[in-house]
């Protein structure tokens, strides 16, 4: 139960359905004022306390279980860490991943609970043979199978999402009105929950360090210098302070961070398009596709894919060769950094996700200077 509208309700909706529900909120920080709060934060002090009332309310045991010490490894240094390389994580995915559906889900097994219920927006639904399935939620709008494509078959078969089949938020809430929970009306979370003042920025070079470096063109020229390689991202405009514009006027965007050499390569928009992403670091929400249960060559299939939370899935076609999944976009995609994580989709059913560690730009070369012409 984070402290939300949407746990809230999920939990009382398990406890209709007949089942023994315990809530249980985890504490993410032994640091106070190192989680956002308010509106745009999640687990923090003030959000155990609706929980609790909402447990209370509900007539369930509460508990708050500490995992700060799995946060900071799993989520907070992996962003790190991954920041440092160049690439560009989702710590939102990471904590499901590693925190509310390996660490937590664990210990419920340990103690001999059957499943883990949250609030996501999801579906579980069941093939012809009973497996397992992850699928989108009713409410597309709201649908956020996207980070849960990190789950397993194993996992899948011990969650729980009451809120998949409802139509609309705003059901939910009036849902939460009726039940007596203060939380009915309380803002979603938004945003970085351990950057308290949401400065990625300045957050990440009191970690990483922030060291002078040069900002160049695709052909090597120096344009200008930043203060901190890491604090950028590919498809990133804004902070360039180059001090003056490119020979054709347009904007310039982050095509490439070298973390290595503490470099920052810029161009054209257009730059930013792929022709294709690939990744070694994959997994599968159930049963892999027909064909893809080894590591070998495949037939390449038909799929839908997603590379960001709130972007919509494009169609591409799915090919696993050498341990590794790659995905080429019908038409190209536009401003994906490695580190972000391509979910695989086949109509509702969301067959897995890799982590992006390669991809192929679809216009490679430099165009010619308008001077050269």
């Amino acid at each position: 139960m984070s402290g939300g509208v949407d746990s809230a309700v999920a939990a009382a909706r398990a406890v209709d359905a007949g089942h023994e529900v315990f809530g249980v909120h985890l504490a993410l920080s032994r640091m106070p004022g190192t989680l956002r709060t308010g509106s745009r934060g999640c687990c923090t002090i003030e959000d155990s306390m609706d929980a609790q009332r909402a447990a209370n309310l509900i007539g369930i045991p509460y508990y708050v279980w500490d995992f700060s010490e799995r946060f900071k490894l799993d989520v907070v240094d992996d962003f790190i860490a991954e920041y440092s390389a160049g690439r560009t994580p989702n710590p939102c995915l990471r904590c499901n991943e590693k925190i509310k559906f390996a660490a937590l889900m664990e210990k419920a097994l340990d103690l001999g609970f059957d499943a883990v219920a949250t609030g996501h927006y999801a579906n579980i639904e069941y093939d012809a043979n009973g497996n397992r399935e992850l699928h989108r939620a009713a409410d597309w709008a709201k649908d956020q199978s996207y980070v849960l494509g990190v789950l397993t078959a194993e996992q899948l078969a011990h969650s729980m999402f009451p809120l998949g089949a409802t139509p609309s938020k705003a059901e939910v809430r009036a849902e939460a009105a009726e039940r007596g929970f203060s939380v009915a009306s309380k803002p979603d979370s938004h945003d970085i929950c351990f950057i308290p003042d949401g400065d990625t920025r300045g957050w990440l070079a009191e970690r990483v360090g922030a060291e002078q470096g040069d900002i160049l063109d695709r052909t090597g020229e120096k344009l200008g210098t930043h203060e901190g390689a890491a604090a950028f991202t590919v498809g990133q405009r804004k902070g360039l302070s180059i001090g003056y514009p490119a020979d054709d006027g347009k904007p310039r965007f982050v095509l490439e961070v070298r973390p290595k050499s503490n470099e920052v390569v810029v161009g054209p928009r257009e730059a930013l398009d792929l022709k294709e992403v690939a990744g070694s670091r994959f997994s599968w929400a159930g049963l892999p596709p027909s064909g893809f249960e080894s590591s070998g060559v495949n037939t390449p299939m038909e799929c839908m894919i997603q590379i960001r939370a709130h972007s919509d899935p494009v169609p591409a076609l799915l090919s696993q060769q050498d341990g590794e999944l790659s995905a080429v976009p019908h038409e190209p995609l536009r401003g994906v950094a490695p580190g972000q994580s391509c979910v695989i989709y086949v109509g509702t059913r969301v067959l897995g996700q890799f982590t992006i560690d390669r991809t192929v730009s679809a216009h490679p070369e430099p165009a010619v200077p308008a001077s050269a012409l």
